[in-house]
């Protein structure tokens, strides 16, 4: 099962899949084939393995796989019926996909004659396929708050400028998270403000291979001439009426992880609402004071409610330091977030 997460992670960490692996064994217990899942409409993990062998090879043996075999046809097949078609004589898994529609393949397969054995490292692959699981229980992406700030948490200094206010380390590490995300949001007051590109660029301005989906969330329109329409994934407007649902809704544009740059008014809205999942605070070592905080309201009117979180890591990037963080409690249902989104205070990523 080990080997399964190795191989999982060999497929692409963006995009609208599960990273999965899965390996073939012998009934003696010899590896016979290894597979992973190499994207949307590609074989999955375990007929990306078994499709290695010839048929007779497959009767008998042991499919380990990292994920429960799905039950029903998307782009591809039932995996559970491949299984059984194949002749596989027993199936060990994970976890369980959470999803309605490919939820089943176990109970498939058990009726088929097939032993199953679930909860393999069920731990492990847990986490590794955080994002995803979260996404497909709760039905809304996995949601990541970047904002960079001074040390006394200052976004921008009094007159509204703050270009640049985290070094170029830092700046190139946001552009690789960008990558790493399926979408990146920002409010429409900061496409008004700061007119962002939205693109994940390497240290040469370069684009990345992984671009992220542009989403813009609020009431005004996108000026026509906006940076972010050129962007090479096109463009996706949320109205900002109802900040829960409109993540909802970027479900049917398949993402399940979301990148958040939209500010303080943004972000202020989605910690207020319980709906982030991961902090990324780039501080720098400047004090600038006065009124431009990097977070407002949050929902906080005592020390007894304030929202803890859980310090996962630090790092040093050049001058600056990264704070990685998640909340300390689960997340809160979320609540009604009305109106536009204010402009961003840090351009320190275009």
């Amino acid at each position: 099962m080990r080997r399964g997460l190795e191989l999982a992670a060999l497929g692409p960490a963006v995009g609208d899949h599960a990273r999965v692996g899965a390996v073939i064994l012998s009934p003696a217990g010899d590896v016979l084939a290894e597979g992973w899942h190499k994207g949307a409409g590609t074989p999955h993990a375990e007929v990306d393995a078994m499709a290695k062998l010839p048929a007779e090879a497959l009767r008998g043996a042991t499919a380990v796989v990292t994920l429960e075999p799905c039950n029903h046809t998307g782009r591809t097949g039932p995996c559970a019926v491949a299984l059984i078609e194949a002749g596989i004589g027993r199936v060990v898994y994970a976890i369980d996909d959470p999803g309605a529609h490919a939820h089943g393949g176990a109970d498939r397969l058990r009726a088929a004659g097939v032993k199953v054995v679930p909860g393999v490292l069920a731990a492990e692959a847990e986490a590794f396929l955080e994002r995803w699981l979260l996404s497909v229980r709760l039905g809304r992406p996995w949601v990541t708050v970047k904002w960079a700030s001074s040390l006394d948490g200052r976004a921008a200094a009094a007159d509204g400028t703050s270009q640049w206010i985290t070094g170029t380390a830092a700046r190139q590490h946001v552009h690789e998270q960008r990558a790493a995300h399926d979408a990146v949001l920002v409010g429409t007051g900061t496409v008004i403000a700061d007119d962002p590109s939205l693109t994940a660029r390497g240290d040469a301005g370069e684009l990345l291979a992984d671009q992220p989906l542009p989403v813009v969330f609020g009431d005004r329109p996108v000026p026509r001439d906006a940076a972010v329409r050129r962007h090479p994934r096109g463009l996706v407007t949320l109205p900002g009426h109802d900040l829960a649902a409109s993540l909802g809704a970027l479900r049917d544009h398949g993402v399940h992880s979301l990148f958040v740059e939209g500010g303080p008014t943004v972000a202020s809205a989605l910690v207020a609402a319980g709906l982030v999942d991961e902090y990324l605070v780039y501080l720098a070592p400047v004090l600038l004071g006065g009124p431009r905080v990097a977070l407002g309201d949050v929902g906080v009117g005592s020390i007894g409610e304030r929202r803890k979180l859980d310090v996962l890591s630090t790092t040093s990037l050049g001058p600056d330091l990264l704070v990685r963080a998640r909340p300390h409690r689960a997340t809160r249902p979320a609540a009604d977030v009305r109106g536009d989104a204010g402009p961003q205070n840090d351009r320190s990523t275009p």
